[in-house]
């Protein structure tokens, strides 16, 4: 499978970016073809420019500012995301790509009768979220409702394919996690991702 590796974290020596290297080896040596983009590394510009707000039911939208990213989306047969998630949320960048990248024509198109959402990313088969919180698990799951898993599955990941596998895989309270738990955390994303087919 052609996996688009998502990271969204502006430090190297980052755990998101250690998660990052763990899933890239693990799904290489599953066999997969994996293609990395990092998007602070590659300078990805988040904002939505006046011209793409403008132009969003323009039939066909324009997507030439992002159009190596959308190359890269629609060869992909699977996405996973690795971020931490910064006040309940994606980060900017990360909201940004979604914003740019998941545009009409890209990742869904508008019904002509009007009011729903056709989705177009066919391709993809699989979407994983791999992500930290600095909050302990009761506090984003139980209080907040876990927005960022809502948001992936509920809305990108519906509304934007058909079928696929989801999951979201989590470490929880990263801001007071020792070693020995972040260890274990990439042997399991390690296993999880080993397993993928």
């Amino acid at each position: 499978m052609r996996i688009l590796l998502v990271l969204a974290h502006p430090l190297e020596d980052s755990f998101a970016a250690a998660v990052a290297r763990t899933a890239r080896e693990a799904l290489e040596a599953a066999g997969h073809t994996v293609d990395l983009l990092d998007l602070y590394a590659e300078n990805f510009d988040p904002r939505l420019s006046k011209a793409e707000r403008s132009g969003y039911f323009d039939q066909p939208y324009d997507t030439s500012a992002v159009a190596d990213i959308v190359a890269r989306l629609k060869a992909a047969e699977g996405l996973i995301f690795v971020f931490p998630q910064w006040w309940f949320n994606f980060p900017a960048i990360l909201k940004g790509f979604f914003d740019r990248v998941f545009a009409p024509g890209v990742a869904f198109s508008h019904d002509a009768a009007g009011g729903r959402i056709v989705p177009q990313l066919t391709n993809i088969r699989l979407l994983y979220a791999l992500t930290t919180t600095g909050s302990p698990w009761w506090l984003v799951r139980l209080y907040m409702g876990d927005p960022v898993r809502r948001l992936l599955k509920r809305g990108i990941a519906a509304f934007c394919s058909k079928g696929l596998n989801f999951r979201m895989f989590s470490l929880h309270d990263m801001d007071r996690a020792t070693d020995a738990k972040r260890r274990a955390h990439l042997d399991r994303v390690r296993k999880l991702l080993s397993a993928v087919r």
